[in-house]
């Protein structure tokens, strides 16, 4: 395996995981927010409603990755990166997701890219957690919920 083998399965593992682990975290706070809704009236509307955007926001970002980790995956199966990027460019062009460009962006600036959009994810994942953390406190009054 060569060293842009390597790179490109070492992102496709760490999108994969990345955009599973934030994605269970963002249902969280959505399966616990109906069982905590009857505990002396859970959320104001508009709370919840925020919390609900953040939360779809971060399993849309999850799918995302998840495409990215595969389209990493498919680069790497092939046997030169100009051969696996190329790979990908096509296949992006024919679900026309992506215009052929010229000169197609290497391996690094695309993981770069990526990562930009797991942290983006994960800042949108923070807010929702912080949302979720106050709309409990302020249900229970500052008060312990057991």
């Amino acid at each position: 395996m060569t060293q842009w083998n390597a790179t490109a399965s070492s992102a496709a593992r760490n999108l994969g995981r990345n955009s599973i682990c934030c994605g269970l975290a963002a249902l969280l706070p959505l399966i616990a927010s109906p069982i905590a809704g009857g505990y002396r009236g859970f959320a104001p509307l508009l709370g919840w409603l925020v919390m609900l955007v953040f939360c779809v926001l971060v399993l849309a970002l999850a799918v995302h990755l998840l495409f990215d980790a595969l389209l990493f995956r498919l680069a790497s199966s092939h046997e030169t990166e100009t051969a696996g990027l190329a790979a990908v460019d096509d296949l992006l062009s024919r679900m026309q997701l992506r215009k052929p460009a010229g000169t197609p962006p290497g391996l690094e600036r695309r993981i770069a890219g990526s990562r930009r959009i797991v942290w983006r994810q994960r800042f949108a994942l923070a807010i929702c957690l912080v949302i979720f953390a106050i709309l409990l406190l302020n249900a229970s009054d500052g008060l312990p919920l057991c």
